[in-house]
């Protein structure tokens, strides 16, 4: 499967910002999905992951109570939803999937990269205060 991240940009400390993934050449809905953050100079972090049907979402600590994610199954796409931005969000995002629903069943497990097979190219959000 191919994964196309889109939707990062500028933001102010305090909006919103949406992204979208979409991904094509599987069937999407085989797919466990999240998205990760690396910001310049650290590691590659956790933010959310979902289940292939949505009903189960999960979140790192710095996403929670802030991000959402969901999916379309129909539209192959997956989004994260930001609120409450601040500058410590400025990273490269990115969409990732894996086909083994095993992935989400153990908090290291879907935290670490490693776990999931297919990537997309990162998309930019810069938080500015």
């Amino acid at each position: 499967v191919q994964l196309q991240a889109s939707g990062g940009g500028l933001v102010q400390a305090g909006g919103s910002r949406r992204l979208s993934c979409a991904a094509s050449g599987g069937t999407f809905s085989n797919y466990v999905m999240g998205w990760f953050r690396q910001a310049p100079g650290k590691e590659r972090e956790f933010v959310a992951a979902i289940s292939r049907s949505g009903y189960n979402t999960y979140y790192g600590n710095s996403a929670k109570g802030r991000f959402t994610i969901a999916r379309d199954n129909d539209k192959n796409t997956v989004y994260l939803q930001m609120n409450g931005l601040n500058p410590e969000d400025t990273a490269v995002y990115y969409c990732t999937g894996d086909t083994r629903a095993s992935t989400l069943l153990s908090s290291r497990g879907r935290s670490t990269p490693r776990s999931y097979e297919y990537w997309g190219q990162g998309t930019q959000v810069t938080v500015s205060s």
